[in-house]
């Protein structure tokens, strides 16, 4: 698939806070297609990259560009969902609506891509329901299914699972590739290398703010280019 806003492009991206740089000389071009996900021990800089791709935090130094032929529209063409999901204080269908507002969208076309976004989420049951009172695993779903309505061109995912039960995290998986066969770019962090595994086609692995390598999925997992990335696998790399 070729991109619209893709492909984006990180040159020495740099990124202090109090003196210290906690991502450091970043290049990376992220491009359309494949799942990308993003590994690396805590603190290696994985929420970061991802909020400074998606335009809520700015480089110290360095360059992010997109280049695609709708660039200068890029803003409108990603999502991002976070590892706890932010809900309004509305019905999830509300939510879901609010965000197609937002876009531009109005009447009919919008409350029926909202009841399509929330049955493609398995929440059509859940509707009217205010979403605050939703339990994490259905916010996080619905968190996905307000991304989905709008149809991004890329989602940034930070740690979608990370406080989900196995029902939930399998579920929340269902919806990310069912949006990834749908042309949608996937970018996301994770720290649970069997989630790595089942949905990765690329990985780029960070340590100390450093970006040490970038490789397809098997390979990485199979035998990793750095003595980081290998004690990353291993389980034995912790800072």
């Amino acid at each position: 698939m070729s991109g619209v806003a893709l492909p984006l492009q990180l040159r020495g991206v740099v990124w202090k806070a109090g003196g210290e740089r906690r991502l450091d000389g970043i290049d990376l071009s992220i491009e359309a297609g494949a799942r990308t996900i993003v590994l690396g021990p805590n603190g290696a800089g994985k929420s970061l990259l991802l909020r400074l791709c998606h335009g809520l935090l700015q480089p110290s130094a360095g360059e992010i560009n997109w280049r695609g032929p709708a660039a200068a529209e890029a803003a409108g063409h990603q999502a991002m969902v976070f590892q706890r999901p932010v809900m309004l204080r509305r019905s999830a269908a509300a939510n879901v609506s609010y965000a197609l507002k937002l876009r531009g969208l109005d009447g009919e076309d919008r409350r029926a891509r909202a009841a399509a976004a929330l049955a493609r989420a398995g929440l059509s049951n859940l509707a009217a329901q205010p979403a605050r009172a939703l339990s994490i695993g259905e916010q996080q779903r619905l968190a996905l299914a307000r991304a989905w309505a709008i149809e991004p061109e890329i989602l940034w995912l930070d740690e979608p699972t990370a406080s989900l039960d196995p029902a939930a995290t399998f579920a929340v998986e269902g919806i990310i590739e069912a949006m990834h066969r749908g042309g949608c770019k996937i970018v996301m962090t994770t720290h649970d290398l069997a989630q790595a595994r089942r949905l990765a086609d690329e990985i780029v692995f960070l340590h100390r703010g450093r970006l040490l390598e970038r490789q397809p999925a098997d390979r990485f997992f199979a035998k990793p280019a750095t003595a980081e990335g290998a004690a990353f696998v291993a389980g034995t790399l912790h800072w």
